[in-house]
């Protein structure tokens, strides 16, 4: 079994990339390393940039979609009128 008591009442603790555990009133100076992130700050920004990627092009298949919506309701009168009454709840409910 590990150093630390069983059914002790942990503090953790995070410094950079390492968490620790000591019981709770322990000095700090006794907590253990339990656990460690092993991916880098390259990998970690790798991460937001694609996450960054994913979200601009959501953004773009929206933006396209309502381009889509658009277009069709030139010749769909059904679909204009929603696309009106849309409009009309917008311009009523937005916030100047």
């Amino acid at each position: 079994m590990g150093q630390l008591k069983p059914a002790a009442t942990l503090i953790y603790e995070r410094d950079g990339d390492t968490v620790y555990a000591r019981e709770l009133g322990a000095d700090p100076s006794t907590r253990i390393e339990i656990g460690h992130d092993y991916e880098t700050h390259e990998e970690r920004r790798d991460w937001d940039i694609r996450a960054g990627m994913k979200k601009k092009r959501d953004q773009i298949m929206e933006d396209k979609l309502w381009d889509n919506i658009r277009r069709a309701a030139k010749t769909n009168p059904t679909l204009q009128d929603a696309l009106d009454h849309a409009i009309m709840i917008y311009n009523l409910t937005k916030t100047t």
